[in-house]
């Protein structure tokens, strides 16, 4: 009896241990982030008072030596590259998704996912030389531009996002009970019919879910960007025109800032803040509305 009781006392304060150790974890994260917050509202707010909120978000003119700070071309930049980044790689990540979990052999999978979850671990920087070595030339070659555009860099971004896509995508539809499936087969489905208008549907809060961490992988990318870009600061005409994030902004010109034009980069960064805030928000109220 001592012994099961002490046996159950051990296992009660490990427990409690645990508990504490992901509390304060937590506690830690949630720390940083509002560090963070602190840090860039501190900095930027006074920035954006000083400059003007309107001349600020809705003016293209970004000329530092002349204390003028427009960033509406750079947001314009940031969404055409984001969104052209989604459009290539959600279709492909969620079919590859799809494929990995309902259609591919176990032997076949195993040989995949390592290759799709090994683009995660490539640099940025990497990418950003790949698309400067092949992709620049050959958009140069087809469509008889500089080449350093959005389409480049959507390319780019849209095969850096397919590793979180994919495989969250995959382990909400691994996740999804066999009896659905089954159930919709007994139904007289074939198989194809299943995925798509059971096991899909069932699986959509995780499958968003990968789409809001795509999102921020996309817009917070800064190295590859800069590289294959372009960085001119006005608003693009189409998808072969160069153009400049708010992420390239900041990276190019934080070196050598300073006073107002410092802050004016500072406040850049909370707008973006800003915007993945909403990008989530906006996703969030979506997955609500997919689960009704």
């Amino acid at each position: 009896m001592r012994k099961k009781s002490l046996r159950k006392h051990a296992s009660a304060l490990r427990e409690k241990l645990a508990h504490v150790v992901f509390a304060i974890a937590a506690c830690i994260c949630i720390l940083a982030v509002a560090l963070i917050c602190v840090f860039l509202f501190i900095y930027g707010i006074p920035a954006i008072a000083e400059i003007g909120v309107f001349k600020f978000l809705f003016t293209t003119t970004w000329r530092p030596s002349s204390d003028e700070f427009g960033i509406l071309a750079m947001i314009v930049g940031s969404l055409y590259v984001t969104a052209g980044a989604l459009i290539i790689g959600v279709p492909l990540g969620l079919l590859c998704a799809l494929y990995l979990s309902r259609f591919a052999s176990r032997r076949l999978a195993k040989i995949i996912l390592p290759g799709v979850e090994l683009l995660a671990g490539i640099p940025s920087v990497v990418y950003g030389f790949f698309g400067l070595v092949l992709l620049v030339p050959l958009v140069r070659q087809v469509f008889y531009v500089q080449g350093m555009s959005i389409l480049t860099a959507s390319i780019i971004l849209g095969i850096m996002i397919l590793p979180t896509i994919v495989t969250v995508s995959k382990a909400a539809l691994d996740a999804v009970p066999n009896h659905y499936y089954e159930g919709a087969l007994a139904l007289g489905a074939n198989h194809e019919r299943c995925v798509f208008s059971v096991v899909l549907p069932a699986a959509i809060s995780g499958v968003m879910a990968s789409i809001i961490l795509g999102v921020g992988r996309a817009i917070g990318e800064t190295m590859a960007v800069v590289m294959i870009v372009g960085n001119q600061v006005w608003l693009p005409d189409s998808i072969l025109s160069g153009v400049r994030t708010l992420t390239g902004n900041i990276v190019l010109e934080m070196g050598y800032a300073a006073d107002l034009h410092r802050g004016a980069l500072i406040a850049t960064a909370v707008v973006l803040f800003v915007f993945i805030l909403l990008i989530n928000l906006l996703f969030g109220i979506l997955k609500r509305r997919a689960k009704l």
